[in-house]
């Protein structure tokens, strides 16, 4: 028996990385998994690889209309909502100063947007049922800052805030909402903002205590347990998956 069982759970750019990881685990907990992705064929890829009836759906979280169709889908199939995670994201990194409106606009769109835009069109579907839980991605990035993510960092700050004053409003609905920030973790995001340089690779490991850069996996139990029943007297927290690069 898994610690999910018949729970509905959606996850956000699920196609691949750290959100393929965590659709993974929750499938593998006993979720019905809805794999959500920008990119609509690695949705369905994913969605078919995993058991538990899992759905592959396109949804573009910058888009508050392509958000909103996607939970209409969910609501059509299954009738409920019992997880969401809000993992979609995008960076570019690059030194504040460099940095050009555009970027900053499809940075915040997609990383703090888009996390309205889902939680948003997944709430009234919790509220019905008066239970869910909501597990936000943030980042360490928004509570000790990286050099070349500026505005990257206020998004994720954004969602660290955004994460604590939802788990007041919701608490009386019985929906708990918690963020996970993940560390430096192995990833193609990573690599395309610096992480496949090899001096940085080893910069960063060196300074891990544990030595070495988290795989998606390290995510995903985190926030399988954070959607899980287990966790239901926690809301409102932040955790760091770093490997003790950031405590706090």
């Amino acid at each position: 028996m898994g610690r999910l069982n018949d729970k509905i759970a959606v996850v956000t750019g699920a196609g691949r990385g750290i959100g393929k990881a965590i659709a993974e685990k929750l499938a593998s907990e006993g979720s019905t998994v809805v794999v959500s992705d920008v990119d609509g064929e690695s949705a369905a890829a994913t969605a078919k690889e995993l058991c538990g009836g899992a759905v592959g759906l396109h949804a573009d979280v910058a888009s508050k209309e392509s958000v909103e169709a996607m939970i209409d889908e969910v609501r059509t199939r299954f009738g409920r909502l019992d997880v969401l995670v809000n993992n979609a994201g995008w960076d570019k990194a690059e030194p504040f100063i460099d940095s050009s409106e555009s970027d900053w606009d499809r940075i915040i769109a997609i990383n703090l947007y888009g996390t309205l835009h889902t939680t948003k069109a997944a709430l009234p579907l919790m509220v019905e049922r008066q239970s869910g839980s909501i597990v936000n991605l943030g980042s360490d990035a928004a509570r000790v800052g990286s050099s070349g993510e500026a505005v990257y960092s206020a998004a994720k700050g954004g969602i660290v805030s955004f994460t604590k004053t939802l788990a007041r409003e919701m608490a009386r609905n019985r929906i708990n909402v918690n963020c996970v920030c993940p560390g430096p973790t192995d990833t193609e995001l990573f690599a395309s903002i610096g992480g496949d340089n090899p001096k940085l690779r080893e910069s960063l490991t060196k300074a891990i205590p544990f030595r070495r850069l988290a795989e998606p996996r390290d995510l995903a139990n985190t926030v399988a347990f954070f959607a899980s029943d287990e966790a239901g007297y926690l809301t409102g927290q932040t955790v760091s998956v770093s490997g003790g690069l950031t405590m706090s």
